[in-house]
């Protein structure tokens, strides 16, 4: 039975330098020697794609690096439960959770990578007095507590002022290690939306170029936000923001359109198929734009066999190596739309675009207020919800995060917002759900970013929060809109039986206890040591880290049953089984494994069970011995304990 301690990779988040260098090993075995990367030899393989000038175009500030290394340091923190705070907490798929986001955004990368369909931001704009960064890093959970007011240590957030020397740099700074902890969220065929002003957007989108690949950026949307002109501007008065939009793979991602009905058929899908289905061709060749060549997009080089066996490869018109539109695998899938002409110079694929299908009118790059709204439109929204008290100052209506949510996502897809404020990402989820039937589910991230009485902006936000017997702090807030969203929708729509609660979970340091001796008392030190748990830690504690560092949903079925005398939990229909009973006496280690066993071979999980025991529960070694003997005996191979 292996001890999982503070050390072990599965008590801490994924890993993501581990993982990219195993995929490096893969493509290019040649190009290690002893564990390690030999650049002289991967700089061979990769040829004149190696640029390693010392002038070259990009983004660049003092403390990128570190930044990057941010993003790529695994988190050894987890997300406790609290029930007590949730709405629905047995049967909801939704999650609301407080703490910091770059720390949430890697604990979440095991269960939750690959799975987010869209992501939406409205992150701090950076107009001198946001709140941007924590003043030190050494220890990134240890310090979030006590820039929270959770533990007593004085460190404080600090507000990034236009006099600082690093105004932009400390903003970037900021930003950079949470895009691209958000990328790895992302599904090939997701989206992230990031909402800004004209202070950071060219930043911004430089840095967004580089962390999801310029040829993935999607639109920059130019959302109305006021109603009218400010008289007292003293040059020209700013009546929009942007939202930049870029997708995780470009070949996958697909905008979702309303159908052409009728006699809004544009005359262009001049072409029918033999079920009389009207379409038009477009070359299945990229064509205009530095996305059209080889160079720019080489993995879209590939040929494809033309009716008579010819193997076509894309052109240009003026000659050299094109790309193809779609990837090999969207090919793949999409084969039967492909139709094939001949001239003097070759073979040329199309692909049908059917009427009845994708067609519809695309979304465009300006969102006018009449049809999304605008602040002022927010503003209302919160004061009807919040008893005629406006809690946030800037808060985005929930018709313009609608709009992106019925544009890019479906079916039960996962929504993220990781700067979550007002909430305003789950009441649009609910409202859209309403509209269409779809169950999509929200993942909301919150600093519980404490709110001063004595500050002018926070005062009216922080009184609120005092009359419902809250800590004052916006994720308090945060999931008070959410309730109150969600008592309006059923209201309003008594037979609507979706989804309309969330489970709460708080950011925190490990279950774990990691070695940390006192060398003024090590005696003491080792006998603490003995339990591996913390002990002001419950069991429900244990069991969310399970599933957060095995790699399930936070939100996947838990059945507990009796055992020889002790708790059994089994975690996802018997995927994770955990016995965390404080004792395990030598006599109950055969009826505890024998009904263990009995109980997995009744559940039938489709995949390997994993099975987690607390470490000090066992009289002796002997008994943790058989137990795992027995377990092996019935096919039971991974036993752990914690």
């Amino acid at each position: 039975m292996k001890k999982i301690d503070g050390a072990d990779p599965i008590a801490q988040s994924a890993d993501i330098v581990s993982e990219n260098i195993a995929h490096l090993k893969a493509i290019f075995p040649e190009a290690f020697a002893e564990g390690k990367v030999i650049f002289d030899t991967l700089r061979q393989l990769l040829g004149d794609a190696i640029d390693d000038r010392e002038e070259k175009y990009g983004l660049n500030w003092h403390g990128k690096r570190k930044a990057r290394q941010l993003a790529l340091t695994p988190s050894a923190g987890t997300l406790r439960p609290a029930p007590e705070e949730s709405v629905h907490w047995d049967t909801t798929q939704n999650l609301m959770i407080e703490g910091d986001n770059l720390e949430v955004l890697k604990l979440l990368q095991k269960s939750y990578a690959g799975k987010v369909k869209l992501i939406y931001i409205d992150p701090p704009y950076n107009t001198g007095g946001d709140f941007v960064y924590p003043d030190d890093f050494s220890d990134n959970i240890q310090n979030y507590l006590e820039m929270t007011g959770q533990l007593e240590g004085g460190k404080k957030a600090s507000s990034n002022n236009e006099s600082s020397g690093r105004f932009h740099t400390n903003w970037l700074n900021m930003m950079y290690p949470r895009l691209y902890a958000a990328r790895s969220l992302l599904a090939h065929n997701g989206i992230i939306y990031i909402s800004i002003d004209d202070t950071e957007v060219a930043r911004l989108r430089m840095a967004c170029d580089e962390i999801f690949g310029e040829e993935n950026f999607v639109a920059s949307i130019c959302w109305e936000r006021a109603d009218s002109p400010r008289m007292d501007a003293d040059y020209f008065s700013t009546r929009h923001d942007y939202i930049l939009a870029y997708a995780r793979d470009i070949q996958e991602f697909d905008v979702i359109r309303k159908p052409y009905e009728g006699d809004d058929i544009p005359e262009h899908f001049n072409k029918k198929d033999q079920d009389g289905r009207l379409y038009y061709l477009k070359p299945l060749r990229a064509m205009g734009g530095q996305g059209e060549t080889r160079a720019a997009r080489p993995h879209l080089y590939y040929s494809i066999s033309a009716p008579d066996g010819t193997e076509v490869y894309p052109k240009l018109e003026g000659g050299g190596d094109g790309a193809w539109r779609w990837s090999r695998k969207k090919l793949a899938a999409n084969l039967h739309k492909i139709e094939w002409s001949k001239s003097n110079i070759g073979w040329s694929p199309s692909y049908r675009i059917y009427a009845d299908e994708s067609s519809g009118k695309p979304p465009e790059t300006i969102f006018y207020n009449e049809d999304v709204g605008s602040n002022r439109t927010s503003s209302v929204e919160i004061k009807a919800l919040f008893d005629g008290v406006k809690v946030f100052d800037t808060p985005k209506p929930i018709g313009l995060i609608r709009k992106l949510i019925e544009i890019s996502s479906a079916a039960d897809d996962i929504v993220l917002d990781f700067f979550a404020g007002s909430g305003t990402t789950t009441h649009a989820v609910f409202e859209q759900n309403v509209i269409d039937g779809k169950r999509r589910r929200s993942f909301l991230v919150q600093l519980p970013e404490p709110l001063a009485p004595d500050v002018k902006e926070q005062a009216i936000a922080s009184a609120f929060c005092q009359k419902l017997g809250k800590p004052s702090t916006i994720a308090e807030l945060t999931k008070e809109r959410i309730r109150r969203s969600a008592n309006a929708i059923a209201k309003l729509n008594p037979l609507f039986k979706g989804d309309l609660g969330f489970r709460v979970f708080k950011l925190d340091s490990s279950n774990i206890r990691a070695w940390d001796p006192n060398r003024d008392n090590l005696a003491q030190t080792l006998d603490q040591a003995a339990e591996h748990l913390k002990t002001d830690r419950t069991e429900q504690d244990i069991l969310f880290e399970l599933l957060l560092k095995l790699g399930l949903d936070l939100t996947v079925p838990i059945e507990a049953k009796t055992i020889a005398g002790k708790t059994v939990h089994s975690i996802g229909a018997g995927v994770l089984i955990a016995c965390l009973a404080d004792k395990i006496g030598a006599k109950e280690v055969e009826p505890l494994a024998l009904g263990i066993a009995e109980w997995r071979k009744t559940l039938a999980p489709a995949g390997e069970t994993q099975i987690v025991f607390r470490d000090s529960a066992f009289a002796d070694d002997v008994a943790k011995t058989n137990l795992t003997a027995i377990l092996q005996q019935h096919g039971l191979e991974t036993v752990r304990s914690l």
